[in-house]
């Protein structure tokens, strides 16, 4: 067992930790508070080649591996939480059911503009009705002349606004009571698809989250993404891949909480020294430390799994359930260690709470993760 990171992987984390200190965390808080897109920081990450990073090389990837992704996704979220989960859905939600379930000339089409960084990456599943229920599908698409014709509703869509194409899950066909849910790349620009203003969130504030509508939308019938009918299968496969990408973000904003509380701990000043020296503080941050590192161990976990092969749905369950929860408890602790400051704007931790809370509603609730894990040890 070898917890050294891979000469590959050291230097993704160096290049990914010099470009989120000197290119992402500068302008972070501005574009929270004025809900700007990181659009820049996206044609950067292009021409460094990192949009593509886990995908082959032949599609315009960079051939990396899954802790390669997941520590790109970390080092972003530290610097900026809404820069962190567009990277993770533009790859684990657009990029990879294109790569894992595309023909040839729809990896060609649609994937290699994703890797280069010619559009972003997005996937619609999630549905008013169909949340937690994503089998709830009630969009659905019907052929007619050798073109699927597609009505329904997408909501909170990542980066819709900025992909060329979104595959997302329609209903085929019915029989009786049984939903046949297939899934189909939809060009963001068809005729009666619109896409609408981003949500005003609680966090995230910088990322692009929309709703999506489709008004008999019509596509080519050979634009089903794999076969036919095994459009649930595929995104239960892409949210595994997907729950890696959320623990790192996870571990990511858990790291710059802990990294700004231990600074302020340093320089706050009370009753003659300062704060760091005072046991509660201590034992606040030796758990936030703990925490973090057992996360981070989880998801790299995972990502090994995953490279390797091997079965991973149930610790990708974990590590997304454990990294968000955690997150979310390290950031009240950053908050608490602030003090007063730590509830003002001008402090960032107020921020990092804010872009946590979502780590454990996305890509399924913690309550979904749960369920998952029981399934999986064979409750």
């Amino acid at each position: 067992m070898d917890f050294n990171l891979t000469g590959e992987q050291s230097m993704i984390k160096k290049v990914m930790k010099e470009f989120a200190d000197e290119v992402v965390a500068p302008g972070a808080v501005q574009r929270d508070r004025d809900k700007t897109f990181p659009k820049e920081i996206f044609e950067q990450l292009g021409q460094l080649g990192i949009l593509g990073l886990p995908f082959p090389e032949e599609y315009g990837g960079g051939g990396a591996d899954t802790i390669c992704f997941a520590i790109a996704v970390e080092e972003l979220s530290r610097a900026c939480g809404s820069t962190g989960i567009t990277y993770s859905a533009h790859v684990s939600l657009g990029g990879a059911p294109l790569n894992l379930f595309g023909t040839e000339e729809q990896k060609r089409d649609y994937l290699v503009p994703i890797c280069q960084g010619e559009a972003l990456g997005a996937f619609g599943l999630t549905e008013p009705n169909a949340g937690s229920d994503a089998g709830g599908t009630e969009t659905e698409a019907k052929l007619d002349g050798g073109e699927w014709v597609i009505n329904g509703s997408k909501c909170f869509i990542t980066n819709a606004s900025y992909a060329k194409v979104i595959p997302l899950t329609a209903i085929t066909s019915r029989l009786n009571e049984k939903k046949e849910i297939s899934a189909i790349i939809v060009p963001s620009d068809a005729d009666g698809f619109s896409i609408t203003e981003p949500y005003e969130k609680m966090g995230l504030n910088a990322s692009n989250t929309t709703e999506l509508f489709l008004e008999n939308v019509r596509v080519p019938e050979e634009n089903i993404l794999g076969k036919r009918g095994e459009g649930f299968k595929q995104f239960l496969i892409t949210l595994d891949g997907g729950r890696i990408g959320i623990g790192a973000m996870a571990v990511g904003i858990a790291q710059a909480a802990y990294e700004d509380a231990l600074n302020y701990a340093k320089q706050r000043m009370q009753f003659g020294r300062s704060i760091s020296k005072n046991q509660a503080i201590q034992f606040k941050l030796a758990d936030m430390a703990l925490k973090i590192e057992l996360a981070r161990n989880m998801v790299y976990k995972a990502a090994w799994l995953k490279d390797q092969e091997k079965k991973f749905s149930k610790e990708a369950s974990m590590c997304k359930l454990y990294a968000s929860e955690i997150c979310m408890e390290v950031c009240r602790d950053a908050i608490q260690i602030h003090g007063g400051n730590g509830y003002m704007r001008e402090y960032k931790v107020e921020r990092y709470l804010r872009d946590a809370k979502l780590l454990e509603i996305g890509e399924g609730t913690s309550e979904v993760q749960r369920m998952v894990i029981a399934r999986e040890i064979g409750c």
